[in-house]
Order: structure tokens, then C-alpha cells, then sequence
């Protein structure tokens, strides 16, 4: 089973570096780094890789809208080298709030807008002159000035309405998953490999303890965040399983924040979208994320009290043979 993890936007820059120099030393597949509106994803991606030798390194997402193509490519393109061939980037479009309220750009046609920066960015990774004419971006006589250490640098695709899962099967080399039902997973997978292979993963939240109900409310709250402040996660829950836990999480939102609304969160909707519990509970419950079809299982490490300790017993559970 190729493992990997997600090292994210809840830890210092410190921590990722910690957490990276440890995960240097096991078999641990890929490394993924998010991208919010905290640490910067390239900047992050080039540290990591100075930490790791063998790990791939994965950018989990970078937003299609905050950078133009041009510069995905150059960034991916500097840490492919500084990794020595290690790099896969993950894309995303990222939400209406963040892009327009964070970044000042208008949030339209992601659909499109995904297709095209793939195919401008697998352009300019060859090496060669970019002249394209597309009906968002048109580039003239634009060439990367360091030469690629490859010309062809896996692209992953956030998706979660269909629309994109369909993108993401077409162009990509791969697919990312959040917060998907196991049985909806489970159907998407099957129906969209059976018409071509590519790497299936899913980023799943991930907690930890030596006392199970401390990990469950932790799992609990950063689902009830999710939904919460994620609207697509939320309408995509309601059209697949849990109408009535999305209605009722976010409705207490909107009266006390998120206070107590992680209450909400069901034993059910739990187990389907997150692995929490002791290390032997969160064992058993990886395998449920693997036989639906996921290739790569992400565990998303979210801390519970000191950041190190946690990832110790993160490590422990996952990772020590």
C-alpha cells in the first residue's frame, strides 16, 4: 500500500520540516503540502525536499486562480529540480470566498479555466515556445528559461462535482479526493476506471490518541469546520447521504459558530469521511478507505495537544513496521 501524508495548514513551517525529516526515514510514499492562506506552497514543496531524499513531494492544492499558468510551471519546474525529480503537482480551483475575497479575482469558469492551465503548463514543461489561444488565456513566445529536468511532471486534479472528476480522468495523471462518502467513492472510482487507469487518492482526515473519544471529537470538529465554511463540501454531503447532519451542523453555525456544532457530526457520517481513534482502531479503518478503490490513501495529520508527540504516535500507527 502506497501511504502518504498531508502536512497541513494547522502547523508551523517548524513543524512541517520536523514532521518532513522524520517521514525521510520510512517507507512513506508521497509527502503533500497544502496551500490556504498561510504557508506559501512552492516555498514549502523546495524545503520539504531538502528534508526528504526518496518521497515524493506533492502539492496538495495550489488554487488555479491566485497564479497564472506560466508560473505554476515555473515554479513546478524549480522544484522538480531541487527534488531531483520528486515533484507532483496537485491543482485545484479552490472556492468563491477564497478566490474573490483572498486573491481579487472573479471565480469563473474553473471548468475551463483547469483545462487550459494543464495544457499550458504541460507545454511550457517541454521546453519549447508557448504560443496558445484560448478562449481565458492567450500566451505569445513564452519559453522557460531553465531547462525542465522532466518534460512530463504528474498533474493530479482536485475534484469533487462531476464535471471535474471527468477533467480529472480525461487530462490528469491523477485524481484528489476530500471528504467523499465511502459508498459514493466507491461507485466513482469503479465507474470511472473501467473507462481509463490513473491514480486514485483521497485525503483523509486523520486523528490519532491514546484516548479514542479525544481523537473522535478532534475528527469531529474538523469535519464540522469543513462543512461548515466549505459550501461545495457541504451541497455535496446533502446530495449524497447526509441532507439532514449538513442542515443541522451548519444551521448551528449560523447561531453559535463553531462552538458545539462538531455534536452534530454523526457516528456515521464519521466513519465514512475521516479515520480516528487508537492506533489500532485507525489501522482497521484505513483498510475501509483502501477497498474502495484508492491507490493512495493521504492521511491528513491534524495534531491533538503537542504537535511532535502526535506525529510520533502518527508515525507509530502508520508508518513503523
Amino acid at each position: 500500500m502506497r501511504i502518504a501524508c498531508s502536512l497541513g495548514s494547522l502547523l508551523s513551517i517548524d513543524e512541517v520540516l520536523q514532521c518532513s525529516e522524520i517521514i525521510s526515514k520510512t517507507n512513506m510514499d508521497t509527502v503533500w503540502v497544502p496551500e490556504t492562506w498561510g504557508m506559501e506552497n512552492f516555498s514549502m514543496l523546495g524545503a520539504v525536499s531538502a528534508k526528504t531524499e526518496k518521497q515524493k513531494i506533492g502539492s496538495s492544492i495550489i488554487n488555479i486562480f491566485s497564479r497564472s499558468p506560466s508560473t505554476v510551471a515555473m515554479g513546478a519546474a524549480t522544484v522538480d529540480t531541487l527534488s531531483n525529480g520528486r515533484i507532483i503537482l496537485g491543482l485545484g480551483t479552490s472556492s468563491m470566498p477564497i478566490v474573490e475575497s483572498f486573491h481579487g479575482y472573479r471565480f469563473e469558469k474553473p471548468l475551463q479555466r483547469m483545462k487550459e492551465y494543464v495544457e499550458i503548463i504541460r507545454l511550457a514543461l517541454l521546453g519549447k515556445q508557448v504560443d496558445y489561444d484560448g478562449e481565458i488565456f492567450k500566451l505569445n513566445n513564452f519559453t522557460l528559461l531553465i531547462k525542465p529536468l522532466r518534460n512530463e511532471i504528474p498533474i493530479y486534479l482536485a475534484a469533487i462535482n462531476q464535471q471535474m472528476v471527468d477533467l480529472a480522468w480525461s487530462v490528469g495523471d491523477g485524481v484528489i479526493f476530500y471528504l467523499r462518502p465511502l459508498n459514493e467513492m466507491k461507485q466513482t472510482i469503479s465507474k470511472m476506471q473501467s473507462k481509463k487507469q490513473i491514480d486514485v487518492t483521497c485525503q483523509i482526515i486523520t486523528c490519532v490518541s491514546e484516548d479514542s473519544e479525544e481523537a473522535i471529537e478532534r475528527a469531529k470538529k474538523t469535519v464540522a469546520f469543513y462543512i461548515s465554511v466549505g459550501e461545495i463540501y457541504r451541497e455535496f454531503l446533502a446530495k449524497n447521504g447526509f441532507q439532514n447532519e449538513t442542515s443541522d451542523i451548519f444551521e448551528e453555525f449560523k447561531k453559535s459558530g463553531l462552538k458545539s456544532n462538531h455534536k452534530l457530526v454523526t457516528d456515521s457520517m464519521l466513519q465514512s469521511l475521516s479515520i480516528s481513534g487508537t492506533s489500532e482502531e485507525c489501522k482497521k479503518q484505513l483498510t475501509n478507505f483502501v477497498n474502495v478503490g484508492i491507490d493512495q490513501p493521504i492521511l491528513q495529520f491534524n495534531p491533538i495537544g503537542d504537535t511532535m508527540n502526535s506525529f510520533k504516535l502518527f508515525k507509530k500507527t502508520f508508518l513503523d513496521e
